[in-house]
C-alpha cells in the first residue's frame, strides 16, 4: 500500500492534501488533533535538516575533480552570476510588493534586525566559528556551512574509499530527508487544517499574493535576466534558446519537481544541440547544485516576507548582503524536492528570527510548494541546459568559431 502511494505524483498528493486540510478546518474547526501531523512534519524537517545541509556541502567539496576542456570558467559565471542576479531580483520585487505571511500558529515579534553593517559582520564571524556539533543540533546554518567547506577541503585528501564512505551517508540521509518529503500531504493537512480553522480563508488569499510574487518573479528572471546574460556572452539572439531550453527541460522538471531526476533530458538536449560531451557531462551535473537561481528567489522573497510580517526593519543594503548569503548556501540543496525550504531557517537566523518561527515559514512553503517548488525546478533545471549552451557558445566565440544560436535550436528539433 506504502508502494502504490510512492507511486502516486508527488503533486497529486499534495493537491489532495491541500483540498483535504482545506475541507476539515471548514467542516470540523474542532478537531485541534489534526494539527499533529503538521507539528510532526515540522518537526522532523528542523530535526534532519542541519545534518543534511552538512553532509551535501562537506560530500560535494571533498568530491570535486577539476577537468579539462568543460568550459568550467563560463560555466560558473553563469551558474553562480544567475544566482546572485537572482536573489536581486528577489529582493527588488520583495520591496516593491511587501507580502505578509499568515503563520500556522501565533508567535511573538522577534528582535529587529541590526542597525549597521558592523554588527552584522561581527555576528555573522562569531557565529561561523561556532562549536560544528553544536551548530547541527542548534540549527545554526551559518556555522555549517564554514565547517562543511572546510573539512570537505580536507577530505579532499583522504583516499577515495573514506570520500565514497561519506557519499555513502549522505545518500543515506538525504534518503531519510526525502522519505520526509513523502509525507509531505499529511504534514500539509494538519498545517492547513490548522491555517483555515484559525484563520479562516484570509490567510490562504495571503499565500496567494506570496505564490503570486515568487512565480512572477521566477518568470520575470528567466525570460528576461537570464536572456540578458546569454547575450552579454554570445552576442547573439538569446529568445530562440531560452525558450527552447523551457519548453525541452522546463516543463518536464515542472511535473518531476526534481533536478536530478531531469539530468538524462538535460543531457539528451545537449547532445540534440551539438554541444561538447566533455562539457556538459560536468556542467549538467554540477548545474543540480551550483545554479540555484529559482531557489535564490524562493530563499529571499520568502525571508523578507517574514521579516516584513514580524515587523522587522530591513534597509535594502543589509537585505542583499544576507540573501546573498543566502542565496550561495542554498547550492548544495537545489537538486532536492523543497530543498531550498531547508535553507529559510539559516535565511532567517540572519535576521534575528528564531528557529521556531522560521520552520513556520518553512512550513507555509511546503504549502504552496505544489506551484512554487513546480516553477523554482523548472527555472533552475532549464537554465542548467541554457548556461551550458551559453558557455560553450560564448568560448568558442573567444576562439573564432561563433555559433549560430538560432541554426542549432533549429537543427535539435528535427533530431
Amino acid at each position: 500500500m506504502f508502494a502504490r502511494y510512492r507511486n502516486t505524483s508527488l503533486i497529486a498528493r499534495i493537491i489532495v492534501g491541500l483540498l483535504i486540510g482545506t475541507l476539515l478546518g471548514v467542516l470540523v474547526p474542532g478537531w485541534s488533533w489534526l494539527g499533529l501531523f503538521g507539528d510532526l512534519f515540522i518537526g522532523a524537517l528542523k530535526g534532519i535538516a542541519p545534518l543534511l545541509v552538512f553532509f551535501l556541502i562537506m560530500t560535494a567539496i571533498s568530491k570535486y575533480e577539476a577537468v579539462a576542456e568543460t568550459h568550467f570558467g563560463a560555466v560558473i559565471v553563469l551558474y553562480l552570476g544567475a544566482t546572485l542576479l537572482s536573489a536581486v531580483t528577489a529582493v527588488v520585487a520583495s520591496f516593491l510588493m511587501r507580502v505578509r505571511l499568515v503563520f500556522p500558529k501565533t508567535v511573538q515579534t522577534a528582535a529587529s534586525a541590526p542597525k549597521d553593517l558592523g554588527t552584522v559582520v561581527h555576528d555573522l564571524l562569531i557565529n561561523a566559528v561556532a562549536n560544528p556539533v553544536q551548530a547541527v543540533i542548534d540549527g545554526n546554518y551559518l556555522a555549517i556551512l564554514f565547517w562543511a567547506l572546510l573539512i570537505g577541503l580536507g577530505l579532499r585528501a583522504a583516499q577515495p574509499a573514506t570520500r565514497q564512505t561519506l557519499s555513502d551517508i549522505t545518500d543515506a540521509i538525504q534518503g531519510v530527508a526525502q522519505l520526509i518529503i513523502e509525507f509531505a500531504p499529511l504534514g500539509i493537512v494538519g498545517l492547513l487544517f490548522t491555517t483555515v480553522s484559525e484563520t479562516g480563508f484570509g490567510g490562504i488569499a495571503r499565500y496567494g499574493q506570496l505564490v503570486g510574487l515568487l512565480v512572477g518573479t521566477m518568470v520575470f528572471v528567466y525570460l528576461v535576466v537570464y536572456p540578458a546574460m546569454v547575450w552579454a556572452m554570445t552576442h547573439q539572439n538569446p529568445f530562440p534558446l531560452t525558450l527552447w531550453t523551457l519548453k525541452v527541460s522546463g516543463i518536464p522538471a515542472f511535473f518531476t519537481r526534481s533536478g536530478a531526476v531531469n539530468i538524462p533530458i538535460n543531457l539528451a538536449a545537449c547532445e540534440a544541440l551539438g554541444l561538447n560531451e566533455k562539457s556538459y557531462a560536468v556542467s549538467i551535473p554540477l548545474g543540480g547544485s551550483a545554479n540555484s537561481g529559482g531557489a535564490a528567489i524562493t530563499i529571499s522573497i520568502m525571508t523578507l516576507a517574514a521579516c516584513n510580517t514580524l515587523g522587522i526593519h530591513v534597509s535594502f543594503l543589509l537585505a542583499l548582503l544576507l540573501c546573498f548569503l543566502s542565496a550561495l548556501a542554498s547550492t548544495g540543496v537545489s537538486g532536492i524536492a523543497g530543498g531550498a525550504l531547508l535553507i529559510i531557517p539559516m535565511a532567517a537566523s540572519l535576521f534575528g528570527i528564531s528557529n521556531d518561527i522560521a520552520m513556520q515559514v518553512v512550513g507555509i512553503g511546503f504549502i504552496i510548494g505544489v506551484v512554487q517548488d513546480s516553477v523554482e525546478t523548472a527555472v533552475n533545471s532549464a537554465s542548467d541546459l541554457l548556461f551550458t549552451a551559453a558557455a560553450e557558445y560564448h568560448d568558442l566565440r573567444r576562439v573564432g568559431h561563433p555559433v549560430a544560436i538560432k541554426a542549432a535550436v533549429r537543427a535539435a528539433k528535427t533530431n
